[in-house]
């Protein structure tokens, strides 16, 4: 007699299961923990009605399971599909004339104050219309998943009006209802100041702004940076913010050490993302307050700069670190979470598990998604990926290389 249960998939003989699994389900991983991949040799994982139902080895699961779809996968790693908790993936043109000014060493900040950067984009993204937009990024979003992004953060930023900026979110919005990866939509009004604003006036509308954006955007980011926006102004933009109930992100300390990621402890932020220029007392109060450094290795890299985050620091001293790739035309143009992980591991020094973690199940508590999404774990969304690779050291190891065989997400094969 089968006493076996019927369901929709089931992925057997994984050379290497990495289950991501937190050893505390409220909080990322810190300390050792975050080098623990809770590897299942011989793994195998059971789907049915797009969510994870169980996870053994596969001397165990097949005696078990029938399955509509079974898939081997020996020889191979099977791991949650990579959160990308840093992007800026709505916009319209590119920057590649930037690309060469940096060859002749012009900083990004230079550039900025010539009127590219932010703002060149800005100027594009107004012009485009929204379907423009969409179309675009349905590309963008296409490729992600086919490098093993389940589940993306974009931010607004590159409209600096309330109009423009809510026509970002909106293409997030219906971006989302249309293709597979679950998309978490962050309002970054405070990207910088509109050439034809001052100051002082663009802090206010951004301010007035916030409850009339709550609709489109979860959390709320402002650029904290020299020439930027100040601490003092963020804080005022965010401390509103917060009371209109959005949850609250920071791009801090990235080309100078404002203190700022002492701002993001000090507001109870969920991430401060960056982290170059951090100071010791940054590091300690991110760790206090549990905020997590997102660390986004593709931006000095593409930059040709030589001050990465030191990973290893903030690890020793408590921070939970995540890793994203901060996709956008000017400082990052990849979106391939597979290179920022080689990027962790080489400029950081991170180790391949740590890098892996950091990818998946701190990035999904970056963006408190980690009760759905960045482990495999009974009850969460069957959002898996296999990769083309033996163990997971390869991983960082074949680096700018796709090494995705098979996305699923939600558990339906989508690449």
């Amino acid at each position: 007699m089968n006493s076996k249960t019927n369901i929709d998939i089931l992925i057997t003989n994984a050379s290497e299961l990495l289950t991501c699994k937190s050893s505390n389900p409220q909080r990322p991983k810190i300390y050792k923990d975050l080098s623990d991949l809770g590897v299942i040799n011989n793994g195998a994982i059971a789907v049915e009605n797009g969510k994870i139902i169980s996870v053994d080895t596969t001397e165990n699961l097949i005696k078990l399971f029938n399955a509509k779809t079974t898939i081997n996968a020996k020889d191979k790693v099977v791991m949650p599909g990579f959160v990308d908790c840093h992007t800026h993936a709505i916009f319209s043109g590119t920057r590649e004339n930037e690309f060469l000014k940096k060859q002749e060493g012009i900083s990004y900040l230079d550039i900025l104050k010539q009127g590219g950067g932010i703002l060149s984009t800005v100027e594009k993204t107004r012009k485009a219309t929204k379907e423009e937009l969409f179309q675009k990024a349905k590309k963008t979003l296409k490729r992600m998943l086919e490098y093993g992004t389940t589940t993306v953060e974009i931010k607004s930023g590159y409209g600096l009006t309330f109009e423009d900026e809510k026509k970002i979110l909106e293409v997030a919005l219906e971006l989302e209802k249309i293709q597979p990866i679950d998309i978490i939509r962050t309002y970054l009004g405070a990207h910088t100041v509109p050439k034809d604003m001052i100051r002082e006036d663009y802090i206010k509308e951004v301010i007035t702004s916030l409850e009339n954006i709550k609709p489109y955007a979860e959390f709320c980011d402002v650029f904290c940076e020299k020439g930027i926006f100040s601490v003092d102004e963020t804080r005022e933009i965010l401390t509103y913010a917060k009371k209109l109930g959005f949850k609250l992100k920071l791009h801090s300390e990235q080309n100078n050490l404002l203190h700022s990621a002492e701002l993001a402890s000090e507001l109870h932020a969920i991430s401060a993302d960056h982290l170059e220029h951090i100071s010791d007392t940054g590091v300690e109060a991110l760790a206090k307050n549990n905020v997590i450094g997102v660390l986004l290795p593709g931006v000095p890299f593409y930059l040709m700069e030589e001050k990465y985050a030191n990973a290893k620091d903030m690890i020793n001293k408590g921070v939970a670190l995540a890793i994203a790739s901060d996709f956008n035309p000017g400082s990052c143009p990849s979106y391939n979470m597979q290179l920022m992980i080689s990027l962790a591991c080489l400029k950081m020094k991170l180790l391949p598990s740590e890098a892996i973690n950091a990818a998946t199940i701190n990035a999904a508590f970056a963006i408190d998604r980690a009760h759905e999404v960045g482990s495999l774990e009974v009850g969460k969304k069957a959002d898996i990926i296999i990769l083309d690779i033996e163990n997971h050291n390869q991983l960082p190891y074949f680096f700018g290389i796709n090494l995705v065989e098979t996305v699923i997400k939600n558990g339906k094969i989508v690449f």
